[in-house]
């Protein structure tokens, strides 16, 4: 097959004028459209917007090569844009895009056509062959350029493999890599590519593995391994990585093997690169090329809180779902205040759906801890994280106590590894095995039972005490306090402090204090929620994804809802989140509302007095909140 063969005469542009990147992307969906090679407009349209927000499609060099692969594409197609004045389009070196063509893919398993694919990437980084396609007169002269181009260029993996078969003798140095990108159509041959031309710039030797949609090519074997100098890991795609134990590795993202090939080739050239451990260093022994100290941090943060997620959706969700059967089930105002504590677990059904949602709730602060420690320390870390994550949830310090415990488990098997680095070969064999789980867990026990713990109990203690005390003050300022605090550490001691004053306030009979405690625990979740709606350009593509899920945690008064997006930026979220509940818990006492259910969110406002102010207490705090997510987060650059 062909790369003509992809293109049809109807999608092909060569005086396109779009004045923005959706502009560009739109015109060229409608373009391949027009070749009759898409079922499905919209679902091919969305596919490509959501390859484009994983990461931008513009390589730079006034090139973009965005692509959909999905059901809705009949038969493998290539549409193709000259853009005279150029566009805007979010490229790798910030430059707009003169020419652009569009990828449609189709989920089938007959991968023929990702080696013209390919063929085309590595094409596109020619300047010369560019240069021709941008001064094609008409459409035929455009096609002839393609089709001479493509009689030239050997398949790329041909040109590999031919490179790794002549001699290395006089090579200054033996580099092997490894190249691969989430969709692995363009981006994967483009960054071998832009490597093998570097090496041989540098009189370096260079076997690139290509990891595409077709599988892998040109694959390293062991002796090749064991011979390099070094190894270039470029890829956004997870790679097999344990077979470069011991050997020096730098790992960076599939883009910087397109724009910074010189700078890695220089690199692996001069040895500028921390030897691989596998099963033990992972990946927290390697140096990404791109991204300073806090992007590591945050990106471990960010392993915990995906992985986290789902625990905190479905769980979330039974949960709520037990306090609405209980509600639509039971008459409120006729339970004494005993059946009332118990609400939720009144009816059977509720009771099971209740029993396990409170398990994955659960597991939610292990899986946090252990996944961030997994990101720094590997797979001997993540039962430090989970170990210290479980003593978080079953202590006093919740989730702020889980994230603490997070990183000082990957940071402890760092230390471990060092000190057992020393040890005899033979013991050093059973480390991972045997002494990092046992030392690993006993000084991560110790740590949080004298270190961390002891203080946040401490502080919740006198927290509770200073709410007491206070009960006879302002009904304003005090509804402030507790809402507030219900925001500040989502299910920590604070948050624990408030709502064990709440519920001790129903016995007493002060309902109020109640109603703000549980309106300030309701805002977080549906201020995010709403900011995830509002503010598209603030939050991941995960996070708007999950965001709206918010809306029922905390209507259902499920504070957690709000972690994952505390724990990703703590900062900014918190903060925004106070405020709002805080707003909310002030109107809540000022309209008067009182509460006699400890629990139950919406469900449980038949039971409200006052219960159209209490609605509108809890707008306002979840727009102020959501407002100011908008305005202090800032944009998210995926």
């Amino acid at each position: 097959m062909r790369i003509t063969d992809l293109l049809d005469k109807r999608s092909i542009s060569l005086n396109s004028c779009p004045h923005s990147k959706s502009e560009a992307l739109d015109e060229a969906v409608a373009l391949m459209v027009k070749s009759g090679k898409i079922r499905d407009e919209e679902a091919y349209r969305k596919q490509v917007y959501l390859r484009e927000e994983e990461s931008t499609t513009g390589i730079g060099e006034g090139i973009a090569i965005p692509h959909g692969k999905c059901d809705a594409v009949e038969k493998p197609g290539l549409a193709a844009m000259v853009i005279k004045d150029g566009v805007d389009f979010d490229s790798l070196d910030g430059e707009p895009v003169h020419l652009l063509f569009l990828i449609a893919a189709p989920n089938t398993k007959d991968n023929i056509h990702l080696d013209v694919l390919s063929k085309l990437s590595v094409l596109l980084m020619d300047e010369e062959f560019v240069e021709k396609l941008k001064n094609a007169k008409d459409v035929e002269e455009f096609l002839q350029v393609v089709d001479e181009a493509d009689d030239e260029k050997p398949d790329l993996n041909e040109q590999l493999a031919a490179q790794s078969e002549t001699a290395q003798d006089e090579k200054v140095c033996k580099i092997l890599a490894v190249t691969s990108c989430p969709t692995g159509i363009a981006h994967t041959y483009m960054a071998a590519e832009g490597l093998e031309k570097a090496a041989k710039a540098a009189n370096c030797f260079i076997k690139v593995e290509t990891r595409g949609s077709g599988g892998a090519k040109n694959v390293l074997t062991e002796k090749e391994i064991q011979e390099a100098d070094c190894i270039i890991v470029a890829a956004d795609a997870k790679v097999p990585m344990e077979r470069f134990h011991g050997k020096k590795l730098i790992e960076c993202q599939v883009s910087d093997g397109i724009s910074k090939a010189d700078a890695l080739v220089e690199r692996a050239i001069k040895g500028d690169a921390p030897v691989y451990q596998a099963g033990t260093a992972g990946k927290a022994e390697t140096v990404k090329t791109s991204g300073g100290t806090g992007h590591k941090i945050y990106m471990q943060l960010m392993n915990g809180v995906s992985h986290m997620l789902p625990f905190v959706v479905g769980g979330g969700i039974l949960i709520a779902l037990a306090f609405l059967i209980d509600g639509l089930s039971v008459d409120m105002n006729s339970l004494s205040a005993e059946a009332r504590a118990n609400f939720g677990t009144i009816t059977p059904v509720a009771a099971m759906l209740k029993e396990i949602g409170g398990i994955a709730f659960g597991l939610m602060l292990p899986v946090l801890a252990g996944f961030i420690a997994m990101s720094i320390g590997d797979r001997p870390a993540l039962a430090l994280g989970f170990v210290g994550g479980m003593m978080a949830a079953n202590g006093k310090s919740g989730f702020l106590g889980a994230l603490a415990a997070g990183f000082l488990a990957g940071y402890l098997i760092l230390l471990l590894r060092k000190v057992f680095d020393k040890l005899p070969q033979a013991i050093e064999k059973i480390a991972p095995v045997l002494l990092y789980p046992f030392v690993g867990i006993l000084l991560m026990g110790l740590i949080m039972n004298f270190i961390i713990e002891p203080p946040v109990g401490a502080l919740n203690t006198a927290l509770n005490t200073a709410l007491t005390n206070m009960n006879g003050s302002s009904k304003i300022l005090l509804g402030i306090i507790v809402a507030g605090m219900m925001a500040i550490d989502m299910g920590g001691p604070f948050n624990k402090a408030a709502y064990v004053f709440g519920t001790a306030s129903i016995a007493a009979g002060n309902y109020d204090i109640m109603a703000a405690v549980m309106i300030g625990g309701m805002v977080p979740p549906c201020a995010i929620a709403l900011s995830t709606l509002l503010f598209k350009n603030k939050f991941t593509k995960e996070e708007r994804e999950s965001g709206p899920v918010n809306f029922i945690m905390g209507l259902a008064f499920i504070t957690e809802g709000a972690i994952p997006f505390a724990a990703s930026d703590p900062v900014r979220v918190l903060p925004s989140c106070m405020i709002g509940s805080a707003l909310a818990g002030a109107l809540s006492m000022a309209f008067g509302c009182t509460l006699m259910a400890p629990h139950g969110g919406i469900f449980v406002f038949p039971v409200v007095d006052h219960a159209l102010f209490y609605l509108a207490a809890l707008a306002a705090g979840t727009a102020a909140g959501a407002l100011l997510l908008g305005i202090l987060k800032k944009k998210v650059t995926e």
